[in-house]
């Protein structure tokens, strides 16, 4: 019989906050400083946003977003985050080696060297963080949370109807019709302040068009721990039929865990 892996096993606290992608350098030379890379990383729980500059412009260009949030794991210097929401469903393992230059930036190599990461943390995210994941009340299968570090959260919604199969973002794409691409692309990952915006709670970048700007939640700035179920139940710009309701988080099998 196998057992759940689950809160037992927190990453070290030089981990914790916001970081920002500053250099992608892949082995042949090719470098990307534009796209507008940021992780949020909790004790247990992590969610990465990627939005090119400038942004896409077409439905068939939204390919080139991406987010995933789930579990992230350390085992000394190797780092590896297990997806549980992906904006692109073929996504592969995603495992690498990081180095510490100093407490606020961090390389991440891949294993077989063919990329550089630079990552550097937010001041604004260093504080308390808090992880809350959340479950569809009408479809068990769809999964979003709320991740803050600091300042600073980032919303999760997985879409209405989750992506299975091994089959990319972009495939699916092509040759689909228009209310297929809105439900393909309708998977939420939304970036913001929590006080030290224009407003509270406010978004700064998102997967979804319109959504920079908006308030993530009305309450204000209270700390989110002080939320009634119904402002849970409401979070997001595609909030299930019957509402989000509070739940663990996910786990993870031992044969998962292994880095």
């Amino acid at each position: 019989m196998s057992c759940a892996i689950g809160h037992d096993s927190a990453v070290p606290e030089d981990y914790l906050g916001v970081w920002q992608r500053t250099l992608l350098r892949l082995a042949d030379g090719t470098e990307d400083r534009s796209t507008r890379v940021f992780w949020l990383q909790t004790g247990h729980s992590h969610a990465d946003l990627r939005v090119p500059d400038p942004a896409p412009a077409t439905p068939l260009a939204h390919a080139a977003l991406a987010g995933f949030a789930g579990l992230t794991r350390v085992d000394g210097d190797r780092c590896q985050w297990h997806r549980f929401i992906d904006f692109h469903p073929d996504s592969p393992v995603d495992i690498g080696n990081m180095t510490f230059i100093h407490a606020d930036e961090v390389h991440e190599t891949a294993l077989d060297n063919s990329y550089l990461e630079i990552w550097e943390r937010l001041p604004a995210s260093v504080g308390p963080v808090r992880e809350q994941w959340l479950q569809a009340a009408d479809n068990p299968r769809r999964r979003g949370c709320l991740l803050q570090a600091g300042d600073y959260f980032l919303f999760v919604a997985d879409r209405p109807e989750p992506l299975a199969g091994a089959d990319s973002l972009t495939s699916r794409l092509a040759g689909a019709s228009a209310g297929e691409v809105t439900a393909l692309l309708s998977c939420e990952f939304s970036l913001g302040r929590i006080r030290g915006a224009s407003m509270p709670w406010e978004i700064q970048l998102s997967t979804l068009p319109g959504r920079a700007g908006k308030m993530l939640t009305a309450p204000g700035p209270d700390a989110s721990d002080n939320w009634p179920d119904s402002v849970w139940a409401g979070l997001g710009a595609l909030v299930p039929a019957g509402g989000w309701q509070t739940s663990p988080a996910p786990v993870l099998m031992p044969e998962e865990s292994s880095l």
